[in-house]
C-alpha cells in the first residue's frame, strides 16, 4: 500500500466498473459529495481512496496466493489487525479507525452509518506526498543524512519496545529457506522476460549460504537478535516527517514481521540503492551498528541482501500471472533491477 501518493482515479476506473458496489461507491466519492473527486491507488489486495485529508483503505474480496479475502469476516479481522499493528508503529494519529460500509434499508450505501455492514474501511490521515521517501528519491530533493538516521532511530525504538518472539531463530531460518526455495523454483521459469539478468549462480548462492549459516541464524534468534519488526520496510512506506512515520506493516502473516534488524534495514537500503541512492544503505547499517546492535557476519549480511533481491524479483515478476496485469511493462524492469543488485552483492560477498 502506498497511502500518501495522489494518483488519478482513472487508474482505478476500469476496475470499479466491474467491482462490487462498495468499491464503486468509494471510488466515485459517494461518501464525500461536497469534496472534489477522490484519487485512487490500487494494489493486489486493496483500493486506497484519497480525499482531501484522509486515506480510506478497502480490501478487495479476492483470493490471493498469500491470503484469502473473500469473506467479510476475514476482511474485518485483517482490517482490525492492520489497524492494531500500525497504530503500534505509525501511531493512532495516522491510523484513525475502522468504519463500517453499510447498506441502508433503501439499498443505498453509506460509510459509518446505521445499516447492514457489507464491508470495512480503514480510515487514515493522508500523509504529504512530497515527504514520502520514495518520492524524494525519485523527484528530489534527496533527504539529508539526519532524516535517514531518524528513520533508523524510530525503528530501533520500536524493536526495543517489542519482546523477542519465541522460537524466532528456527522460525526465521525456515522462512528464509522457503523464500530461497521459491525463488530458485520460480525465477528460472520466467527467464524469457528476465533476460540475462538472472545469473545461474544467484539462487544457489542464497540457498547454499542459508544452509551454511544455519547455526549463526539460530544463535541470533537465541540471543534475542531476531525481533518483531515491520515486515515490508520499503521507501514507499516511509514518510519523512519529524519524527518520521513508518506505516503499512504486514498484517496477514506474523512470520514476515519476525526479522533480524540488519536484514530489515538491508531491505530498505537496497530499495533505496535501486533508486540510485546507495549511500542510504550505508547510513542505515552504520546507525544500527552505532546503536549497539550486534551485527551478523559480513557473509550472512550478503546472504540476507541477495535473498531479499531475489524475492523482490520473484514478487515483481509474479504480477505477470495476474488475470488482469496492471502496468505490464513495470514488473520485468523492476525484477531485472533487483537481479542486478543481487549479482553485485554476490560478486562482492566475502568468503
Amino acid at each position: 500500500m502506498s497511502v500518501p501518493h495522489p494518483v488519478p482515479a482513472t487508474g482505478c476506473a476500469a476496475a470499479s466498473a466491474a467491482a462490487e458496489a462498495p468499491s464503486a461507491f468509494l471510488l466515485r466519492g459517494g461518501p464525500w459529495p461536497d469534496q472534489p473527486p477522490p484519487t485512487c491507488i490500487e494494489t493486489h489486495a486493496s483500493w486506497v481512496v484519497l480525499t482531501l485529508d484522509r486515506a480510506w483503505k478497502l480490501k478487495k474480496p479476492v483470493r490471493l496466493r498469500h491470503v484469502d479475502l473473500r469473506s467479510l469476516a476475514e476482511r474485518e479481522r485483517l482490517c482490525r489487525e492492520e489497524l492494531r499493528l500500525n497504530r503500534e508503529l505509525a501511531g493512532p494519529d495516522v491510523y484513525l479507525g475502522l468504519a463500517p460500509l453499510v447498506r441502508r434499508k433503501d439499498g443505498s450505501l453509506a460509510l459509518g452509518a446505521p445499516g447492514r455492514t457489507v464491508d470495512w474501511v480503514i480510515e487514515m490521515a493522508r500523509l504529504p506526498a512530497e515527504a514520502m521517501l520514495d518520492r524524494r528519491l525519485a523527484d528530489g530533493p534527496p533527504p539529508p543524512c539526519e532524516a535517514i538516521e531518524a528513520v533508523c532511530d524510530v525503528m530501533l525504538d520500536f524493536y526495543a519496545s517489542r519482546p523477542p518472539p519465541l522460537d524466532a531463530g528456527p522460525a526465521r531460518l525456515n522462512r528464509l529457506l522457503r523464500e530461497a526455495q521459491a525463488n530458485a523454483a520460480r525465477l528460472p521459469e520466467m527467464e524469457g522476460v528476465l533476460g540475462g539478468a538472472l545469473r545461474a549462480d544467484l539462487t544457489g548462492f542464497a540457498l547454499a549460504g542459508l544452509d551454511d549459516r544455519r547455526a549463526e541464524i539460530l544463535r541470533r534468534g537465541a540471543e534475542g537478535l531476531i525481533v518483531e519488526g515491520h515486515g515490508d520496510l520499503r521507501a514507499e512506506h516511509v514518510c519523512l516527517l519529524d519524527p518520521p512515520v513508518i506505516f503499512d506493516r504486514v498484517e496477514f502473516d506474523h512470520g514476515l514481521r519476525w526479522v533480524d534488524p540488519y536484514d530489515e534495514f538491508e531491505a530498505l537500503g537496497l530499495d533505496c540503492q535501486a533508486a540510485g541512492h546507495g549511500w542510504i544503505r550505508a547510513v542505515l547499517l552504520a546507525r544500527l551498528a552505532r546503536a549497539g546492535a550486534p551485527a551478523p557476519s559480513p557473509r550472512l549480511l550478503a546472504i540476507y541482501g541477495v535473498n531479499r533481491c531475489l524475492t523482490r524479483a520473484r514478487l515483481a515478476i509474479d504480477h505477470l500471472r495476474d488475470a488482469r496485469v496492471r502496468t505490464p511493462e513495470k514488473w520485468p524492469a523492476q525484477a531485472r533491477r533487483a537481479l542486478t543488485l543481487a549479482a553485485a552483492l554476490v560478486d562482492q560477498a566475502p568468503d
